[in-house]
């Protein structure tokens, strides 16, 4: 099993939902972590109740690859390396394909694909440089395809394909590559509440669980495609 403590985490959309739930859980199991959003209020709220003197915030858009690069290079500064990359960054909306506008089908594209695109591309050097450890987070919606989801099943399915083949390029570095694909999570994905009615739905801490686990595998182990579902429906 891999001693994680000390190691250092760089999570975009790390504000809500289950990136936070990520953070909350690597800062429990002694990562020094990085959150990153694109709302400075957003940011400072979730630092304030992570708590934590080994967690800074960095405000950053994974869809501006300069943002990315300046966001690995204020880790690195605050605390010498970095050896996790998780691109949670997400979002989504829904029509059928005959009425989902341009802005729409760019917008999911350049957040959900090309924002971890940005991110892998901004800190793989400090990957290679550490044996680290690069986590996606897709969806089922990256196997499972439904009406109305032209636009996002294609940046997930996108978003699996390129980290599996981002496994192949980088496993020969000693860099692992996994990605996770949740079911129904609690979370504010696509201005969400969490509420009651949530219960039966993963929690971000599970999500963060895993994470914690995949970190800590032996090193010539690696789950490279994780699909995680609610044990029940509502």
């Amino acid at each position: 099993m891999q001693n994680i403590k000390d190691k250092v985490a760089y999570i975009t959309g790390g504000t809500k939902g289950i990136g936070f739930g990520i953070a909350k859980s690597l800062i429990e199991a002694g990562v020094k972590v990085a959150i990153s959003g694109r709302n400075m209020e957003d940011l400072e709220k979730a630092k304030h109740e992570l708590g934590n003197q080994n967690v800074i915030a960095i405000q950053a858009d994974v869809t501006d690859f300069e943002d990315e690069k300046k966001a690995v290079d204020a880790v690195v500064e605050k605390f010498g390396k970095l050896d996790i990359i998780i691109a949670n960054a997400g979002m989504g909306t829904f029509a059928p394909v005959d009425e989902m506008s341009l802005d729409d089908w760019n917008a999911m594209i350049n957040t959900n694909l090309t924002g971890a695109f940005h991110t892998l591309k901004a800190g793989v050097e400090q990957l290679k440089e550490n044996k680290g450890y690069f986590i996606s987070i897709a969806s089922l919606a990256g196997t499972n395809f439904f009406a109305q989801g032209a636009g996002y099943n294609a940046t997930k399915f996108g978003l699996v394909g390129f980290t599996q083949a981002a496994m192949l390029d980088l496993r020969n570095y000693d860099v692992k590559c996994t990605t996770i694909m949740p079911g129904s999570v609690t979370s504010n994905f696509n201005g969400h509440t969490p509420n009651e009615e949530d219960h039966w739905k993963i929690q971000p801490a599970d999500i963060g669980q895993m994470v914690v686990d995949l970190l800590k595998m032996n090193q010539n182990v690696l789950p490279s495609k994780i699909e995680v579902r609610p044990t029940k429906t509502k």
